[in-house]
This record gives C-alpha cells, structure tokens and sequence, in this order.
C-alpha cells in the first residue's frame, strides 16, 4: 500500500462525515462527491464497508427511499454522535494541518 493510500484511509471517514452533513447521500452518490473533491483514488467499493461500519458505530443511519431511476436506495445522514465525530475530526485534522504547515515552512527555510 503506497503512502497516499495509508494516509486517505486514516481520513476518509472524515471526509464522508462531511459530505454526508451537507445532505442525505447514498453511496454511489458520495463516491461521486469524493472524486469531485479530488479524492478519485477512492473506489466505490470501499466506500460501502466503510458506511457499513460507520452505522454499526452509530455515527451514520440510513433510510431506504424510492429512486426514480431503479431499485430503492439508501440515504445516509448523521446521527447526534456521527456530528460529534465530524466536530472531533475537524478539530484534530487543524491541529494536524497547523503542525505539517509548520514543518514544511521549517523544511522550506533550510532549503
């Protein structure tokens, strides 16, 4: 696994929580919104083992609901501790951007 693939899976449960805070998404869906993000290293595949284990912790619920182009889908939207986890990652991903801006502008200096 190359490095890019290691540090995305560490974050992609975050960034699914933020896509799924703006609105309701079902999977393929947010595929869709990570790769318009840039995240198109994402497969649609391990996104649905991920929304599996995120229900199964209570950070996400889905709802099956009717599409108008096939069979029922299900939306997922955040639940109360799915938010929490959003706030959670928000605030250790500026700590962590601060830290890294930090080192690259050091790293730059001596260069």
């Amino acid at each position: 696994m190359d490095s890019q693939s290691q540090m995305l899976k560490g974050l992609l449960e975050g960034c699914m929580l933020a896509i799924i805070s703006e609105k309701e998404v079902y999977g393929y869906e947010l595929s869709e919104k990570l790769h318009e993000a840039g995240l198109v290293m994402v497969k649609e595949g391990s996104i649905y083992p991920l929304l599996l284990r995120m229900q199964k912790n209570g950070l996400i619920e889905g709802t099956m609901k009717p599409s108008a182009s096939g069979p029922d889908r299900k939306y997922y939207h955040l639940t109360k501790q799915g938010e929490q986890a959003l706030q959670l990652f928000d605030e250790s991903w500026a700590q962590l951007s601060q830290a890294i801006t930090y080192l690259r502008r050091k790293r730059d200096e001596h260069n």
